[in-house]
């Protein structure tokens, strides 16, 4: 394990993680701030937009604890969920999405959620019940209901009357240098709050737009977000919108380029302060494989993965039907292992350790063994 240091330490010297200076400007005059006054707080607000930047998903998030942990960054918000920490317009920039996981946050996120959020997503579905089996607290956020008003992918593929994401790839395979390609999540007409200001529903999209171009031969991808939970909805967004992005250059045939996202409202609940204080930075093991494949033979591997989402989640399931679920998926290596570790976690529910491990001995990707050993040890203090 690569050594820790807590962010108690890294305060001490002035900068968090020592990633959260001001972004280099260089030496033209223009673009340098002029005085302190340019870049301090107004109210507790920056005047510009605040960038955490890395190579990891990890490394930039790690960026951003640091800073809403520090006393000098964010202001304090009140909100109906609780009071909170915020810093406005917060960007962070990730140049290999493919590094998708944060490993770092305490506690540990749900790797099986994320996943099969994922899958969800990519199968345009809103049904509530998928998803709230790999995570039970779910309706605590979203609300108790039978499908989810504001579902990411039901929104891209179904709401609107159309695919979005058939009409975005085929746009961008007949005009690669298009900057037309926008993928719409908010509605106004059905997520705007009431003329009382109260929500229209207790699941209205965090995510807003995503904003798709092909450059220099790779897919980037601009995510664009009104609302942030750094520590419930930050990683988990991460995972899904970079999972997007590679699929989306995959059906074009292309290697996913930057992944920028900007949240409007970045912030931290006072309730998680604690937590979050306590975070020690942990070297992410590398995400090996690839998700891009052409858009048929994704479209139907994705189809595999939900149907056996679905049986994993089954109170009929028996190890050996856990067992030919896995072993009966036709899928590339990389899908294969999302599979192990769905299946891992619908062992670890049913007490069935040794099934478990042996599942998760299977994987070889470095990334999802990390995040899984990560979830295990969570589960079993």
């Amino acid at each position: 394990m690569p050594g820790q240091v807590g962010l108690d330490d890294i305060r001490k010297s002035g900068v968090a993680l020592g990633l959260l200076q001001p972004p280099n400007l260089g030496h033209d005059p223009a673009l340098a701030p002029h005085s302190d006054v340019d870049r301090a707080h107004t109210d507790g607000y920056h005047k510009s937009m605040r960038v955490f930047s890395g190579d990891t998903a990890n490394e930039a998030w790690l960026q951003a604890a640091g800073a809403l942990c520090q006393e000098n960054e964010g202001r304090g918000q009140p909100s109906r969920a609780g009071a909170t920490r915020e810093i406005l317009h917060a960007v962070f920039t990730i140049s290999d999405p493919t590094q998708r996981w944060v490993v770092a946050r305490t506690p540990p996120i749900n790797p099986a959620f994320a996943i099969a959020e994922v899958i969800w997503i990519l199968r345009g579905r809103n049904d509530a019940a998928f998803v709230n089996y790999w995570n039970s607290k779910l309706p605590e956020f979203a609300g108790n209901a039978s499908h989810y008003h504001g579902a990411y992918g039901y929104r891209l593929r179904q709401h609107f009357g159309f695919d979005q994401l058939d009409k975005a790839y085929t746009a961008l395979r007949q005009n690669p240098e298009s900057r037309q390609v926008a993928l719409q999540i908010w509605d106004p007409a059905t997520d705007l709050p009431d003329e009382h200001g109260n929500p229209a529903d207790p699941d209205i999209p965090c995510n807003v737009v995503a904003f798709l171009k092909v450059r220099n031969g790779r897919l980037e991808w601009l995510q664009v977000l009104r609302s942030n939970d750094l520590v419930r909805g930050v990683p988990y967004n991460f995972v899904q919108f970079t999972t997007l992005q590679e699929v989306m250059a995959g059906w074009l045939g292309l290697k996913p380029g930057g992944y920028n996202h900007l949240s409007d409202s970045l912030h931290l609940y006072e309730r998680d302060y604690a937590e979050v204080a306590s975070t020690k930075p942990i070297n992410p093991e590398a995400n090996t494989d690839s998700l891009g494949i052409p858009r048929d033979q994704s479209e139907v591997v994705f189809g595999g993965l939900a149907s056996r989402a679905e049986a994993l989640a089954k109170t009929d399931l028996t190890k050996k039907k856990l067992a030919d679920l896995v072993e009966g998926f036709d899928a590339p290596r990389g899908f294969h292992h999302l599979l192990l570790l769905l299946a891992a976690e619908a062992a670890r529910r049913r007490k069935w350790r040794d099934c478990a491990d042996q599942l998760m001995h299977e994987c070889k990707n470095p990334a999802l063994t990390q995040v899984w050993a990560r979830w295990l040890g969570s589960r079993t203090q």
